[in-house]
């Protein structure tokens, strides 16, 4: 049986308000790993053009289709990079709730959040991926 274990050690900043945890130990299972998604659909239309909320929607879609494919859940992730073109400080707040949305409180993911110059298309905004950890 997978084990996960998401923590708010009292010695670091609180961070589940941002929809992550500081610390997620696991034990035992398969890991799965997705690739980077974006807001491209599968006939590869970009979702949201120049509009980070639906992009971001848009990706996080992607995972948890992609996390489906793994015999994984938003549950199972213990990590998460997100890459975000242009990253300002203000969009924490919509980043933290697109991933409080996606995430339950009380099983979120480490985290670390990337701003970046481009990623693989201009048309993209943000890239997700993640790392899941399931039942073998």
């Amino acid at each position: 049986m997978t084990q996960k274990e998401s923590l708010a050690p009292d010695t670091l900043f609180s961070s589940t308000e941002f929809g992550f945890a500081q610390v997620v130990t696991s034990r035992q299972g398969k890991f799965v790993h997705c690739a980077g998604q974006t807001a491209w659909d599968k006939n590869m239309q970009i979702v949201g053009e120049g509009d980070l909320v639906r992009q971001l929607e848009q990706a996080f879609e992607n995972v948890r289709l992609a996390l489906e494919a793994g015999g994984a859940t938003p549950n199972d992730v213990v990590r998460i990079t997100i890459y975000v073109v242009d990253y300002k400080p203000e969009l924490i707040e919509i980043i933290g709730q697109a991933m409080n949305s996606f995430f339950d409180k009380d099983n979120q993911p480490a985290s670390t959040l990337v701003g970046v110059q481009s990623l693989a298309l201009p048309e993209f905004l943000i890239e997700i991926e993640v790392t899941a950890v399931v039942e073998e």
